[in-house]
């Protein structure tokens, strides 16, 4: 590949570098970010004189970090470990992520991978979700949409028996253990950290929206703006590095795991989705007599045939599959309904030219481009084959629920994940067969793992 920026494959421009440098001339370092299945960043922090080079000739990365596990080792029979000779793959940037983190002081970039020849490459997560929308394009369609992210904040360090403790407020220092839902003193208590989030988001066209305090002591959720899907996957990956990084230098940690404490509330990442023509008009508007979009519709019938193949996107580890011990506002299923938070797939109730649906069950620790791929492959999926989603659900909270098409449990989900024929095609094969098998490998650690509980009820009892 030559270096002339006009190959750039991502769309990148080296005026976008120019110009950071020019704005924060102070900046000596920025962070560059590729993403792995499990949503992690990894990659390098280059120096400001590098920056340049990577928009006129991009950087290499191996391949391989996509054959790791979550904690970063070598997954040797996934089939992406040393191929090729081992040797790297080009990274471009991602136009429109350069930006600036103050209370770091360095600058940060996503970048995608790409082959010396300027194809994606087919197992980047980025890339993976980049087929789908191309596929929605060619059809007339542009997706829209926004993640809603929930997570707890946790004192630095555990205490005296080895647990960690919902966070201290950052303003008073004082720390509650009581649930306040939704109580906006507690925000306050909280905001040196939250003005420095969103101090930050100013710097990474980032637009944090409304914030409230969850159900969980601790918890807490933001919400992001509606804007094109793509960009609003990577506006999840923004985020999350922006919070933990913020909640460091205030001696707290931000925990995306869902279920960080047995009998508190789950964290999810809802999804909210419609599909605009060319002209940004909305496609899931309701229709003149005031009923609900037939494309809507078939959208939600092609995704509710697809949820129990594509659960372990949605909830990855095994501590995803903690969140729905309790169906309370964590939806284990595979129905839809307006304005419930009892069902999977829920069409807010607010009409007219806003109406969209809202994908209830991945986790806040789900991979935000690979939720939104098999999230909008099943949705085109369903309005090509006109798939009636059914009658909606009439369920309330604390009622039964109807048996579902779910799986029950990781392993299940691990299986069910490998045999779907739908992730193979939508996700393609060879990102399909590294996924299960890196799955397939984790599953085999943890299980061996001996828990704490398990020598509490067994060890001396049984």
């Amino acid at each position: 590949m030559t270096t002339s920026n006009a190959t750039s494959p991502s769309g990148s421009q080296l005026s976008e570098a120019q110009d950071f440098l020019a704005k924060y001339p102070d900046v000596e370092a920025i962070d560059i970010i590729l993403t792995d299945f499990h949503g992690i960043g990894r990659g390098k922090m280059i120096r400001r004189h590098e920056l340049e080079g990577i928009y006129k000739s991009g950087r290499g990365l191996p391949s391989s970090l996509f054959g790791q596990n979550v904690t970063g080792e070598d997954v040797d029979d996934c089939g992406l470990v040393q191929t090729g000779g081992g040797g790297d793959c080009r990274c471009w940037p991602v136009p429109g992520t350069l930006g600036y983190l103050p209370h770091t002081g360095r600058g940060q970039l996503l970048i995608a991978m790409y082959e010396e020849d300027g194809k994606p490459h087919d197992v980047d997560p980025r890339n993976v979700f980049e087929a789908q929308i191309k596929r929605a394009e060619k059809l007339g369609f542009h997706p829209m949409g926004a993640f809603e992210l929930e997570f707890y904040l946790v004192d630095h360090t555990p205490d005296a028996s080895g647990l960690y403790q919902p966070a201290s407020y950052a303003m008073t220092k004082r720390r509650s253990t009581l649930r306040n839902t939704m109580s906006v003193d507690e925000i306050d208590e909280m905001s040196p950290l939250f003005d420095a989030i969103y101090e930050g988001a100013k710097h990474l066209d980032l637009t944090l929206e409304t914030l409230i305090s969850e159900y969980g002591p601790g918890q807490y959720e933001m919400t992001i703006r509606y804007r094109e899907l793509m960009r609003a996957a990577d506006d999840v990956i923004i985020a999350k590095r922006l919070i933990r990084t913020c909640a460091r230098r205030f001696g707290l940690e931000a925990v995306f795991m869902p279920k960080p404490f047995g009998n508190e509330a789950g964290s999810g990442m809802h999804l909210h989705l419609s599909l605009a023509d060319e002209n940004g008009n909305n496609l899931f508007a309701d229709q003149a007599d005031g009923s609900l979009s037939p494309l809507m519709l078939n959208a939600i019938g092609g995704i509710r045939g697809t949820i129990g193949e594509t659960m372990l996107l949605l909830a990855p580890f095994m501590n995803s599959w903690r969140r729905f011990a309790s169906a309370m506002y964590s939806p284990a299923s595979d129905d839809w309904g307006v304005e419930n938070r009892t069902v999977a797939l829920r069409v807010p109730g607010t009409p007219g030219k806003t109406r969209h649906f809202e994908h209830r069950i991945a986790g806040v620790d789900a991979n935000p481009y690979l939720v939104a791929a098999v999230t909008l492959g099943a949705a085109l999926d369903g309005i090509e084959n006109k798939i009636d989603p059914g009658k909606p659900s009439k369920d309330e909270i604390g009622h039964a629920k109807a048996p579902n098409d779910l799986p029950r449990h990781w392993l299940e989900a691990i299986d069910r994940f490998g045999a779907s024929e739908f992730n193979k095609r939508t996700l393609g094969p060879r990102f399909h067969t590294a996924f299960t098998k890196i799955k397939q490998a984790e599953y085999e650690h943890m299980a061996l793992k001996v828990s704490a509980a398990e020598w509490e009820y067994y060890a001396f009892s049984v």
